[in-house]
């Protein structure tokens, strides 16, 4: 019983803290039988970006949601992305065919015209598109911030309020989540963000399993 308490209590205080910083999308998703996640890569995308919330929705745990989350690559052809420290990855779909997806991830990358008209197309059918690092600079390009809040790496927030004047950049925080559009900061904030839209979907006890299982402290 003792346990259950602490466990409510952390979980009450976790949620308090993530509303308080600014993470205040806390409507639950729809359900369905799986969700549909797509990690956008494109030339010099982030390992960690990408590696961290592909763990987070592969784990994702509960009751009954196993399986939950179905991932897949996307980038502008499919042919082998030479992402950071060159680790090179097979894309599972070009953008011309990938499927529409539930969630899409964008990690630090270059930016590419066809991958900025992708997100134009796919995220107002998606339940939110996210992003990691400096791939809110991506968000950006593609006119899905415009009036809203975000937030990037540190080294770059001076670069992002310039060349995003209508986006109102929230610095220090881990992640920023509007609903349907949520950004991280630099590298391993994307694990909270990810944790947090599992949140979303799944419920409290899911994320607080799923973080538990990867041995990962959320921070926001």
């Amino acid at each position: 019983m003792r346990r259950r308490n602490f466990l409510a209590h952390t979980l009450v205080a976790a949620s308090i803290a993530r509303f308080a910083a600014g993470a205040d999308a806390t409507t639950p998703m729809p359900k369905r039988g799986s969700h549909r996640v797509a990690f956008l890569l494109g030339e010099g995308a982030n390992v960690i970006d990408t590696a961290g919330p592909w763990e987070v929705f592969q784990d994702a745990m509960g009751s009954n949601h196993r399986d939950a989350f179905s991932l897949y690559t996307v980038a502008p052809e499919r042919k082998l992305v030479r992402m950071t420290g060159g680790l090179e990855v097979m894309p599972t779909h070009a953008l011309k065919d990938a499927p529409q997806p539930h969630v899409v991830v964008v990690p630090a990358q270059k930016s590419h015209p066809a991958a900025l008209d992708w997100l134009r197309t796919v995220s107002p059918q998606t339940d939110v598109t996210l992003s990691v690092c400096t791939g809110a600079f991506q968000l950006g390009r593609a006119g899905l911030l415009e009036g809203q809040s975000a937030t990037t790496h540190h080294e770059f927030f001076d670069k992002f309020a310039r060349e995003f004047p209508g986006v109102s950049l929230r610095r220090g925080l881990r992640f920023v989540d509007n609903g349907r559009i949520a950004t991280a900061g630099g590298l391993t904030s994307g694990i909270d963000l990810a944790l947090h839209i599992v949140e979303r979907y799944l419920g409290p006890e899911a994320a607080q399993a799923t973080a538990a299982y990867m041995e990962y402290t959320r921070t926001q």
